[in-house]
């Protein structure tokens, strides 16, 4: 009679270059999207947590920031943020995509990792985008980088190896029982979500600096009251900071056309997110250069 296999629960984290793929892969692999996704690097400005749920194990992972080299006090902070996250998970998973070489970028998160405490994974995303040839080239020189505990290749896209990295990654957690009740999918604060999914709406379509400036504050969610018509509609309001007049105009748009837009993608998103009715106010505001400045930063959640 073979023995049950041990439960294995803890925390694994994925690092790498801005617009690796992280969060795409962090989302496959909970099977719910946690973490907002963009083409815009830096997306990411939380260390993000989403669960993935197995009978024989949990993990939770946490999403990073990319590791850069920063020009502001927020890319300092997201840098430190990643650093305070990998120094304190069991396994790292160090993500470099198949559609772009190795440079000095990798390089350098490479040996940051080279002094990490816990198991190193290179995952190899994307390998949807180009042949099997430049997968096997790839690979190599990713082994050639530094010393992994394993190399997978996978694409969140495709589904491909997902499985398998769950499998690679799982196997280095420590024996015990579930961190969090069954059926969690992330930890993350209600109004921390909703504002994630009001900066993702607003990132689309612009350009050049602003996606680095804007960040989103949720002022106020407030339930319907009994004498209201719409019992069933829940107000959200909530601020869009940009750091230039500038650049307010270019989110408002000509007439509020944009900002329209804006408010509509990003009430849809929230409303499957609730499962319920949603009334989205948002309005622009002006915090000059708030990502050098220490107490706008902290104001805003940084």
């Amino acid at each position: 009679m073979t023995e049950p296999t041990a439960h294995r629960s803890g925390f694994a984290c994925f690092v790498g270059r801005p617009n690796v793929g992280k969060s795409t892969l962090m989302n496959a692999l909970v099977g719910e999207k946690v973490a907002i996704m963009s083409s815009r690097p830096q997306t990411t400005r939380r260390a993000i947590r989403g669960i993935v749920n197995r009978d024989d194990a949990q993990m939770v992972i946490v999403d990073t920031p990319g590791l850069h080299r920063p020009r502001t006090l927020l890319g300092e902070r997201l840098n430190d943020l990643v650093r305070e996250t990998f120094a304190e998970v069991d396994v790292i998973g160090f993500c470099l995509p198949a559609d772009e070489k190795v440079g000095p970028g990798d390089k350098w998160i490479a040996r940051e990792l080279g002094e990490a405490r816990a198991p190193v994974v290179a995952i190899v995303t994307k390998v949807d985008k180009v042949s099997r040839d430049k997968v096997a080239e790839h690979l190599l020189a990713v082994q050639e980088l530094g010393e992994w505990a394993d190399i997978v290749p996978v694409s969140s896209v495709k589904d491909i190896q997902v499985d398998v990295l769950v499998d690679v990654l799982a196997a280095h957690l420590p024996e015990g029982p579930p961190l969090y009740p069954e059926g969690h999918v992330t930890d993350e604060p209600e109004d921390v979500r909703i504002a994630e999914l009001i900066r993702e709406a607003a990132l689309e379509g612009v350009r050049d600096e602003l996606p680095h400036s804007i960040a989103v504050v949720i002022e106020e969610m407030v339930e319907p009251g009994e004498d209201t018509s719409q019992r069933d509609v829940l107000e959200i309001r909530a601020q869009v900071f940009v750091e230039r007049d500038s650049q307010k105009g270019i989110i408002i748009g000509r007439g509020g056309a944009r900002l329209k837009d804006v408010g509509a993608t990003a009430r849809q998103d929230i409303q499957r997110l609730l499962g319920r009715k949603v009334f989205l106010d948002l309005h622009v505001k002006v915090a000059k250069d708030w990502q050098r400045d220490p107490k706008q930063l902290g104001r805003l959640g940084f």
